[in-house]
């Protein structure tokens, strides 16, 4: 499994990308015009921002629906899972009244993957579409964290209850 630390996988070129019409995921660091790094910082372009990894700085301004549900790019347990899926709901419902929601994590493509990708699945999408649709859309790298796919095709659900029965 690859991770953020990894050097083979290379930063987005864009903060954050539009995977459909009102949900957008993205990241805390992509690759600039010239090639460096910069910093994406969220003010106040999106109605509800969900965030998977908090990095000081990096927004958004006050008065923007902030969640902050803090995870590992890896193993996650039922706790963390169902984090996920109520995310996810919310991400649905703020679409469903209009509003512009931005999931982030690090690059945005593992764990903004995960939470967009169930909320595609809740909008009808099949896992293997919600998956195609965001490297589509995000990155060819965007879920890339195999487990996450995994998650994601036995339906997070489901998964969440596999990882308490393990606890």
């Amino acid at each position: 499994m690859r991770t953020r630390s990894k050097p083979d996988v290379p930063a987005p070129e864009s903060p954050w990308s539009e995977v459909v019409p009102g949900l957008w995921m993205g990241g805390h660091e992509y690759t600039g015009a010239l090639g460096h790094l910069e910093f994406a910082v969220v003010r106040n372009e999106f109605d509800l921002v969900q965030t998977l990894l908090r990095l000081p700085g990096h927004g958004p301004d006050p008065g923007v629906r902030h969640h902050v549900w803090p995870i590992p790019d890896g193993p996650l347990d039922g706790t963390q899972l169902a984090g996920v899926i109520r995310l996810a709901e919310a991400a649905c419902e703020a679409l469903d009244e209009g509003r512009r929601v931005l999931v982030r994590c690090y690059h945005g493509y593992n764990r903004s993957g995960l939470v967009v990708a169930h909320a595609l699945m809740r909008q009808g999408h099949s896992a293997e579409k919600a998956i195609r649709l965001i490297r589509a859309r995000r990155s060819p790298w965007a879920l890339h964290n195999d487990l996450f796919v995994e998650y994601l095709r036995a339906g997070l659900v489901t998964a969440r209850l596999l990882e308490e029965l393990t606890e």
